[in-house]
């Protein structure tokens, strides 16, 4: 292992980012749930709600796609 490649520096923000990115959607679904639980819930909200965490969602996907080595077969 090289101490200077500066891939590996890349690969640790890469994961704290998505560690963190996967902390916030858990949070919002969480959200998401107790709102819809209530007894009226706030459509409004949770529809911008859901497509926060969708959008995290794809942020975690294509971070997901730089960590994962291309494989040509």
């Amino acid at each position: 292992m090289n101490d200077d490649d500066p891939s590996e520096d890349t690969d640790i923000a890469i994961e704290r980012r998505l560690a963190d990115l996967r902390e916030e959607h858990k949070d919002l679904d969480d959200a998401i749930q107790a709102l819809e639980e209530r007894y009226q819930p706030d459509m409004l909200q949770i529809a911008r709600l859901k497509r926060k965490k969708l959008a995290l969602k794809d942020e975690i996907i294509r971070l997901e796609d730089l960590l994962t080595p291309d494989i040509i077969a």
